[in-house]
């Protein structure tokens, strides 16, 4: 996997709105599908290093609700926090900012 790209953090009304890469996305298995509507994002971020000075990358993980199952793996997309809706899905996605190729 490439170089991911921290797009975006924005806050608007106390709602946090991110931009990442995503991992993972809607896999089918014969007659079950895994990650039915719910993408894996990957945001990115640099950070200096407290003692060292030296930029590091830190990479967090976001599931979030994809309604209508369009993103796929390697768009960028935006993504903005929500009520929960499941075990770990905190986020859906707004946009698809950019196709894979």
């Amino acid at each position: 996997m490439g170089v991911v790209e921290f797009l975006e953090v924005i806050n608007v009304r106390n709602q946090q709105r991110q931009g990442g890469i995503v991992l993972a996305g809607p896999v089918d298995l014969g007659m079950k599908k895994i990650l039915e509507k719910t993408v894996v994002v990957a945001v990115e971020r640099l950070v200096q290093h407290s003692l060292y000075s030296k930029s590091v990358r830190q990479t967090v993980k976001f599931k979030a609700h994809d309604e209508n199952n369009e993103s796929n793996v390697g768009d960028k997309v935006k993504i903005m926090e929500t009520r929960p809706l499941s075990k770990d899905k905190r986020w859906r996605v707004i946009e698809i900012v950019e196709k894979a190729k």
